[in-house]
């Protein structure tokens, strides 16, 4: 009717709420509520407020609605309308009622027949679209209503590579969907597809991966897919793919080893991989006509198509990625994944608003959706299915793709108890899995903690970003006097009351890093700072940098390209730059070996090192004294048995142009960095590239 809105919501179990704007005269109302198209009886009129062409009426029914079916009011002026239960997942029973706790979600293949399983409590009716092929016909099932809210149907015989969707009716609004739970997709996300198990079991080489005993013996670092591989000056055959890094023996045009053999080489501990699930802003048809980061996440369980060989292939994208992940653990090289639970691409348009509307995303206190992440509105981690999905995530990327860790983006916005749950879910099948993320405090309107830095102590095994480290460690070296002192306190894990208050209970809480992907890189950081500085002089910090993480308590963290001072020209937030800004430059690598063989030779020192795994706040305190010598921080080991077979040990790192002086005590030998000569007993400059840093070991 012209002029005349309706709008009719369960508001309360028991409770209808109809809302008039009608430019015609307010009268009274006598509505008859139909149920799957059957009266309902025992409507009654509980409270009407009008005003100037508008009127709020609200009906009490007898008992609380019974979720799942199809509802209408009809009113005998203005016809039926129907009523949205959308609000129900607000009702303070909702989660207990509809938890469900089984782990058969999305579809479960046998060669006689696939079973379906969809969670959509609210809906009144729930339909399976399948397909064979595309370009056949869509065949519809209507799937049944079960416990908990899920639809289910089964198709008899063998489905395997079947497409499919689901047609979910939610308060008379009827939507398409892909699954969830998919393991499997077509391009671009179009539809959903079922995948036989037994074709994707791979022998992931885990037999290869050294002995972890403790975060701090983890050296980490943090790489792109296509950044690692889509350079033009490397043989890599796959380039941009993630069979790119699977490929052994690969050289650049200077003859050093490319993509896989250049990470087995650094000899670094962990890959970090950004996002590599199926995430939205990158057209798998057309993969190098965008670029993306990937923290835009479209399907979590689906490994993004963009990298995969073969896209109109829906077992390319899963096995090309398990082939990197054995490939990387062949070489001795573990993987963690970049995973980003805390908010999706667009939420009103996602897969869960459309199969369980108003469940999924955080609200604030106001009723609106929460957006703190601001790149789109907040998962609502606390809620049992969402921290369901979650869990189930994470432990099928551990089993089937043969992961080693998590680094969760922008982890402050999740709850504290579902990252716990996360971390131990994981360390139950491999106790050298490793899990930390971004802790910054972002607020929120949540009655839960959250899991920022502020929380650490809650947290025991989960390790953070320390911002604190990156600040402090940018301050010493661009020179400034005052920033040595809290900086001791960030290198010997942010885990003392010393100088500043501690920020972790241990040291392995502590990601020490000075760049990472969405920060401008170091390089670029100082040649701004330091204008007075020419480019070597930079280099020489940027490798002294590079030194003193690897020789600092807690996890050392180094983002790709830092290890040969790598630019992006001034941009720090690249994600949709290209590869201009983010490829790895393998000709830069030749240019710069120096900085490349002295990080190798630190990495190994630190994983060589022992003593440089100590975590514990109570051993650092007593067992390590840190001193000045002008500009210079003098690190001396005090403990003998901590050093052992060694007499002594001590780091000088001198991030000024200018030498110290200090008289060593006993003999020694003096370790210098790469083309070094012993010299005199003198503290060196770190910065120099032939004196990266003095390492002194007395036998």
């Amino acid at each position: 009717m012209k002029d005349t809105y309706l709008d009719a919501k369960l508001v309360k179990p028991n409770q209808i709420r109809l809302v008039v704007f009608s430019a015609l005269p307010w009268e009274r109302l006598d509505p008859v509520l139909l149920v799957d198209g059957k009266k309902y009886t025992g409507l009654t009129t509980a409270k009407i407020q009008t005003l100037s062409q508008l009127a709020i009426v609200d009906f009490l029914l007898p008992s609380p609605l019974e979720l799942g079916h199809s509802y209408f009011l009809v009113l005998p002026q203005y016809g039926s309308i129907p009523v949205d239960v959308s609000e129900a997942t607000e009702f303070s029973d909702f989660d207990t009622r509809f938890y469900y706790a089984g782990d058969d979600l999305g579809c479960t293949y046998a060669k006689e027949g696939t079973r379906f399983a969809l969670w959509a409590p609210l809906a009144s009716k729930a339909s399976l679209l399948y397909r064979k092929q595309e370009g056949d016909p869509w065949q519809l099932r209507v799937m049944e209503r079960s416990e908990k809210g899920v639809y289910r149907t089964y198709l008899e015989g063998d489905c395997d590579g079947y497409q499919y969707i689901y047609s979910v009716v939610n308060s008379e609004i009827e939507r398409q969907a892909t699954d969830p739970y998919a393991k499997g997709s077509g391009p671009n996300g179009a539809y959903s597809v079922v995948i036989n198990p037994e074709k994707t079991q791979i022998d992931f080489y885990r037999e290869n991966l050294p002995v972890i005993d403790s975060p701090s013996a983890c050296v980490i670092y943090e790489g792109h897919v296509r950044d690692l591989t889509v350079s033009g000056y490397t043989d890599i055959v796959h380039k941009g793919k993630f069979l790119g890094l699977s490929e052994p023996g690969r050289k650049t045009k200077d003859g050093l080893p490319a993509g896989l053999d250049y990470i087995a080489s650094l000899g670094v501990t962990h890959l970090q991989l950004l996002p590599i699930y199926d995430y939205q802003t990158v057209d798998e048809l057309k993969p190098n006509e965008a670029y993306n980061w990937g923290y835009d996440p479209a399907q979590y369980f689906v490994p993004d198509g963009s990298y995969a060989s073969d896209i109109q292939d829906p077992y390319s994208r899963i096995k090309d990625c398990q082939a990197m992940v054995a490939a990387l653990h062949k070489k001795g090289v573990r993987v963690v994944m970049d995973v980003v639970y805390n908010h999706v691409y667009e939420s009103q348009f996602s897969v869960f608003e459309r199969v369980v509307p108003n469940y999924y995303f955080r609200k604030r206190h106001s009723g609106k959706l929460a957006a703190t992440s601001g790149c789109g509105n907040d998962l609502c981690s606390e809620r049992p299915m969402v921290r369901k999905l979650i869990l189930d995530c994470c432990a099928y990327w551990q089993s089937q793709y043969g992961i080693d860790g998590f680094r969760f983006d922008l982890m402050g916005i999740l709850d504290v108890e579902t990252m716990r749950m996360v971390e131990e879910q994981a360390r139950r099948k491999d106790p050298a899995f490793i899990v930390y993320g971004e802790g910054w405090n972002m607020g929120g309107e949540v009655n839960v903690p959250l899991a920022h830095m502020g929380n650490y102590a809650l947290l025991p095994r989960i390790g953070f970003f320390n911002d604190f480290y990156r600040e402090k460690m940018k301050s010493y070296f661009k020179g400034d006097p005052e920033g040595m002192q809290p900086f001791k306190n960030a290198y010997a894990g942010s885990c003392l009351d010393f100088i500043v208050s501690r920020h972790f209970l241990t040291a392995n809480q502590s990601i020490n890093y000075v760049e990472c992907h969405d920060n401008g890189t170091f390089f670029d950081y100082l040649s701004k700072a330091r204008p007075d500085l020419d480019e070597e002089a930079i280099l020489r910090l940027v490798n002294a940098a590079n030194a003193t993480i690897l020789l600092s308590f807690g996890v050392p963290f180094i983002h790709s390209g830092q290890e040969i001072g790598a630019s992006k020209w001034g941009e720090d937030n690249t994600y949709n730059k290209g590869d201009h800004y983010n490829k790895f430059s393998y000709s830069l690598l030749g240019k710069r070996k120096w900085m490349y063989d002295c990080f190798k030779r630190f990495v190994s020192y630190r994983r060589n090192s022992r003593y440089l795994h100590i975590y514990d706040p109570r051993v650092i305190d007593t067992a390590v004294d840190l001193s000045d010598i002008g500009e210079c921080l003098h690190v001396n080991f005090l403990d003998k048995n901590l050093i052992a077979p060694l007499k002594a040990v001590d780091f000088f790192i001198n991030p000024s142009m200018k030498d110290e002086h200090y008289a060593l005590s006993l003999p020694a030998k003096v370790e210098y960095g790469p083309n070094g000569d012993p010299g005199p007993n003198r503290v060196s400059d770190l910065s120099s590239p032939k004196r990266s840093l003095i390492v002194t070991i007395a036998k």
